[in-house]
């Protein structure tokens, strides 16, 4: 049994907010920063010579592995234990500025090599001796007709702090900074919203009641930070050339327009699905009418109290059965204290996993020993294990698209459904079976609406310059409403959901999360029909970034380029529907 350590240790990153070896590092990616520029930034052979262009690349290689990144993720980890942390967020907003302008001495290189004539780019692409850099060559070719001049992108870039993090770290501080006294129990918004599904009906509406109270009092910074950060990505997107306001964050996901288009239009005119369950959620609740703050509400227990351990005891034959590496890294994470596992007052709500180059995977969770925290663990293991076997891939590939990301998470959480399943009682199969389709819905049906609720606030904005709160809340209710169907009423203080849904600020981010998702459903029947189709999933592990998402999943014989993917992938939702509908 390895000992498991619930908090992060951050000492495997410095060991302190002083350790010197943090300036170390600053002062390493400045360096190489600068040594590059000095290189290549009047030079313009290797724009037309292959073998100039592979050293070229190999020394942009090197330049990565002197990535800044992990200063800035160390007071990244920091602020989100404490919220109030004023040092760390101080630090990192310090680095942050400091490194954005050695980063933008190396941004002609992306421009430069985007302006190679097509005859050229043709044959680079094509070139054996450049084949370990044909993905990355492809990628700057296709995105090329959306750069700007490099002045240009330099002002862009030294602009991101002000007119975009600032406001969004100002919301989230001020939201970290609230306090919620419910029932003689203090705690965050965070933690507060995470309470609400596990609570009776009345206590669920008082504390969503509380929580809106709370934010009612910084409405208009949030109202603020929205129009501002929503026009400041307009005037990008207009520089840039960019049609449709989603349509940067589609290419930068490196995902196809039309496909992805495909996959909205199909789950908006399936909502009739989602619609059905709530209708059912509603008979099981006992209710006449279903309030927002109800949506994801317990409809029963499904277990007993599940401990950490006990999850972790859970996860681990579950993933060493699937492949031993994936449980050698969860307990290397434990082991390391690369896992902070409780919530606590200051500590940010959610969880995540967060990786990047030459640095240890971490994850942070907010775990409540309740079943809905054991597939939170087994999905942020999914995205831990997912980064630790992308590492294989030269470091420009060790990354990954979001929604490639979301596939593996969903994938393993699933997996653990799945087993977790055959072991209930049956009157807690009929909770489960719930809790499982109650997840598609908000992964799948409640992420395309908020694309939606996205879509039409950045136009609106775009079309009258500004929306109040109010009418922001409106276009959230109206757009939640569509997902949620007739069993719901939506009320007025529903809206200010969108001053505490940080992904709106990570423009168009949500559909990632459906796209994910359906993916994930397809991996998972092959791997019940087939264990040795584990081996296939392994390949998509470790792929990175090697590839578009639409190669690597048709690499390993799922298309979701088919038309009917996305709309056979939601039929499998209605007839688990129908089958509850059965056992209830």
């Amino acid at each position: 049994m390895i000992k498991i350590k619930t908090k992060w240790d951050l000492s495997i990153l410095y060991k302190s907010s002083t350790d010197p070896q943090i300036r170390k590092d600053i002062e390493k990616a400045k360096k190489a920063s600068l040594d590059f520029e000095k290189k290549y930034s009047k030079k313009s052979d290797y724009l037309k010579n292959e073998d100039k262009l592979l050293q070229a690349l190999k020394d942009y290689e090197k330049l990565l592995v002197a990535d800044g990144s992990k200063p800035v993720l160390y007071f990244h980890y920091k602020k989100d234990l404490n919220g109030k942390d004023e040092e760390a967020e101080a630090n990192l907003n310090k680095i942050i500025n400091e490194l954005t302008e050695y980063e933008n001495k190396i941004l002609f290189f992306g421009l430069k090599l985007g302006n190679i004539e097509k005859k050229l780019q043709d044959k680079f692409l094509k070139s054996n001796k450049l084949s370990k850099y044909h993905y990355l060559l492809k990628k700057t070719f296709e995105t090329s007709k959306y750069n700007l001049t490099e002045p240009e992108e330099k002002i862009i870039n030294l602009k991101s702090l002000p007119s975009y993090g600032l406001w969004v770290n100002g919301v989230e501080k001020s939201i970290s900074k609230k306090i919620i006294e419910f029932k003689g129990k203090v705690m965050s918004i965070g933690e507060a919203q995470y309470q609400i599904p596990n609570l009776n009906t009345k206590d669920r509406r008082d504390l969503r009641k509380a929580i809106a109270e709370k934010l009612e009092l910084i409405t208009d910074f949030a109202e603020s930070e929205m129009n501002a950060i929503v026009l400041n990505k307009k005037i990008s997107d207009e520089l840039r050339g960019f049609k449709n306001p989603y349509s940067a964050t589609i290419l930068g996901y490196e995902n196809s327009e039309k496909s992805i288009m495909n996959l909205i239009d199909t789950v908006t005119g399936s909502f009739g699905i989602s619609n059905r369950f709530y209708k059912l959620k509603k008979k099981m609740l006992k209710l006449k009418t279903l309030e927002y703050c109800d949506r994801s509400a317990k409809v029963g227990n499904t277990n007993k109290k599940i401990s950490f351990k006990d999850a972790y005891e859970i996860l681990h034959p579950i993933f060493k059965d699937a492949d031993p590496q994936y449980a050698e890294i969860l307990d290397s994470m434990l082991s390391n204290g690369q896992i902070d596992v409780y919530p606590k007052l200051g500590k940010t709500g959610g969880a995540y996993m967060s990786s990047s180059t030459n640095m240890p995977s971490v994850v942070l969770l907010n775990h409540t020993d309740d079943f809905k925290s054991l597939m939170t663990f087994a999905h942020e293991m999914g995205h831990a294990i997912h980064s630790q076997l992308s590492k294989s891939q030269p470091i420009f590939y060790e990354g990954y698209v979001i929604p490639v990301a979301e596939t593996a998470s969903t994938f393993f959480e699933q997996m653990v459904f799945d087993v977790m399943f055959e072991k209930l009682s049956d009157k807690e199969k009929v909770v489960a079976l719930h809790d499982k389709i109650q997840g598609d819905i908000e992964t799948i049906f409640r992420q395309i609406a908020a694309f939606n609720f996205e879509t039409e606030l950045h136009n609106s904005i775009r079309a009258k310059g500004s929306l109040s709160a109010d009418e922001i809340g409106e276009l959230h209710n109206k757009h939640m409403k569509a997902y949620l169907g007739p069993a719901f009423k939506m009320q007025k203080i529903d809206g200010l959901n969108f001053i505490t849904w940080s992904h709106f600020r990570r423009f168009f981010y949500v559909y990632s999360y459906s796209y994910g998702q359906i993916i994930s459903r397809a991996l998972n029947v092959e791997f019940k029909k087939n264990k040795n189709f584990g081996k296939n999933i392994k390949q998509f592990l470790s792929a990175g970034s090697s590839k578009s998402p639409d190669d690597i999943f048709k690499d390993i014989g799922i298309d979701t380029t088919n038309p009917d993917f996305f709309k056979n992938a939601l039929l499998s939702i209605e007839e688990d529907i129908k089958k509850l509908e059965s056992m209830v």
